[in-house]
């Protein structure tokens, strides 16, 4: 039975699997919890084909997760493992429980079809169901794919930033760069969705200059906390492929973003929103304080 729409967009508690399960037909997969051997050695053979065969999550983690209440989801496509998500509860400073969502991996070939947002969706409705409210995790601030998902599709705020959060990583995707690191927040009683854009003035702080395959930041102001309005940062469009082509132009978006976003957060402002290249224009971040969001937070007066 699905639940009834509240005001202001909430729903109630048992409309998240039900959204959830409309995401995974959409999506061509079924839901389900992993909570056995064998599937935990599945969720290693989609963890290898993400990310290769280097610091593996050992399957007695996996199983002890399980057992400890921190059940991860898979997607299942004709009788196979072709996604999972898995975190764990954890405490904020402030003494209140939130998942950790430390993995989210779709088999490549299945990829841009829906998967990873129905295996997050279900993520969502197993918190609410424990009566947890808030989803964490982090990711790659340069990754404008990951970016578009976490804030368009789900509707993040970024409330930290990490400079190499991991140290050095040896996987595939990540393997000689330095792992700087957006840490997210999701909040879970909001209907998952793309927050409205910051109303008020847009002010550039770091600007792409140059061709689209290889752009070069250029810092063209320094940022205040301002009461309207937003703080614009802008990303390479393909970093895995200015990666290959240019690695010392990575390090430079790196140094540059880094000290964007730690000016900005130090001044007591999120990344409220993100926005794909569209026409030529490079994709770029949206900081703002958060009670100058359009739908403000209810933790921001807090």
């Amino acid at each position: 039975m699905a639940g009834t729409a509240a005001p202001g967009g909430r729903i109630g508690p048992s409309d998240p699997w039900d959204l959830a399960r409309e995401a995974a037909r959409a999506a061509g997969v079924e839901l389900r919890p992993l909570t056995s051997l064998r599937d935990a050695d599945a969720i290693i053979e989609v963890m290898i084909a993400t990310w290769g065969e280097h610091q593996l999550l050992p399957r007695e983690v996996i199983r002890a997760l399980a057992e400890s209440g921190n059940v991860p989801y898979g997607a299942v496509a004709d009788g196979e493992l072709v996604g999972y998500v898995l975190g764990w509860v954890g405490i904020s400073p402030a003494g209140a429980p939130h998942v950790h969502s430390h993995m989210l991996a779709v088999r490549p070939e299945l990829r841009s079809r829906g998967v990873g947002y129905a295996l997050k969706l279900a993520q969502r409705a197993q918190a609410l169901e424990a009566g947890i409210h808030v989803v964490r995790w982090t990711y790659d601030p340069l990754q404008a794919r990951n970016a578009r998902f976490n804030f368009g599709k789900l509707g993040v705020v970024a409330d930290r930033f990490i400079r190499d959060c991991y140290g050095e990583m040896t996987d595939l995707l990540n393997r000689g760069d330095r792992s700087d690191r957006f840490l997210v927040r999701w909040d879970l009683d909001r209907r998952p969705g793309p927050r409205p854009m910051v109303p008020g003035p847009e002010r550039q702080l770091l600007v792409a200059r140059g061709p689209a395959e290889a752009p070069e930041p250029v810092r063209v102001a320094d940022p205040s906390p301002v009461a309207e309005g937003s703080w614009r940062v802008d990303i390479p469009a393909d970093l895995p492929g200015l990666r290959a082509r240019d690695p010392g132009l990575v390090r430079a978006w790196r140094d540059a973003t880094a000290e964007a976003f730690e000016t900005c957060l130090s001044m007591g402002m999120v990344v409220a929103a993100f926005h794909p290249a569209y026409r030529g224009d490079p994709p770029f971040y949206h900081l703002t304080l958060p009670g100058a969001m359009a739908d403000r937070p209810g933790w921001a007066s807090r």
